[in-house]
């Protein structure tokens, strides 16, 4: 993590319309952290120690399980808070974040979030619509990895990470498929026969690390409109 010194990018940043939304004015203590691809940014179980707005890249939030395991919750994209459940239930660290690409976030300390923004209405109001959201794609990720097929999970999967950006195309890099059998709450043989299930039926074949879709069509309809996000 490295802290950001960057009148500019700050002003950038605060011009945003929901960042407008949730302060009344621009003269809180901002700082910006910006962490590189796969660096942990929140770790579950540990204190929290300030609130992080997610102002670019992509993230993922994942929660462990009794296994040792993480379990996919979401991606995360601009705008997004983290850190807010933890300061205002007086908790540790619920889940843990890591980006997925570079990342800024705007961070304010937890006890000047105490003391001044948690007296505001305006900020409580837009935090409350931030963590009703955050709700639903907990209740939605929860129906994925309780209620639906390792394939319909695998596809969701497929279908989310390819919407984190244009570039990839096709191509769903991959570093570990026993990384995506853990996100998606299965074993590496059932993901690996999910894959060639879908290979034989041309939907995607293997490259190397990389999982190639020739038929986003028939994903999409195995994904059944369910995302992690």
């Amino acid at each position: 993590m490295k802290k950001i010194e960057d009148c500019l990018l700050l002003e950038v940043y605060l011009k945003n319309e929901h960042i407008q939304k949730l302060f009344t004015h621009c003269d809180h203590p901002f700082q910006i952290r910006r962490y590189e691809a796969k660096e942990i940014v929140l770790h579950e179980g540990e204190a929290i120690d300030g609130l992080y707005i997610q102002m670019s890249g992509r993230t993922k939030i994942t929660t462990s399980v009794i296994t040792g395991k993480a379990l996919l919750l979401r991606f995360c994209s601009a705008v997004s808070i983290m850190g807010d459940i933890e300061l205002l239930q007086h908790v540790d660290v619920q889940s843990q974040v890591s980006t997925e690409e570079r990342t800024d976030f705007i961070f304010l300390d937890k006890q000047y979030v105490k003391s001044n923004l948690l007296q505001e209405v305006t900020f409580l109001q837009e935090l409350l619509n931030h963590m009703s959201y955050k709700l639903q794609t907990c209740t939605t990720a929860s129906r994925i990895n309780l209620l639906v097929s390792v394939e319909t999970r695998f596809a969701s999967y497929l279908c989310t990470t390819r919407n984190t950006s244009n570039l990839f195309g096709k191509e769903i890099h991959t570093t570990d498929h026993h990384e995506i059998a853990s996100l998606i709450g299965t074993t590496t043989r059932h993901l690996n026969r999910i894959i060639d299930k879908l290979s034989v039926t041309n939907t995607i074949h293997k490259d190397k690390k990389q999982i190639i879709v020739d038929d986003w069509e028939a994903i999409e309809r195995i994904a059944n409109g369910l995302r992690y996000e």
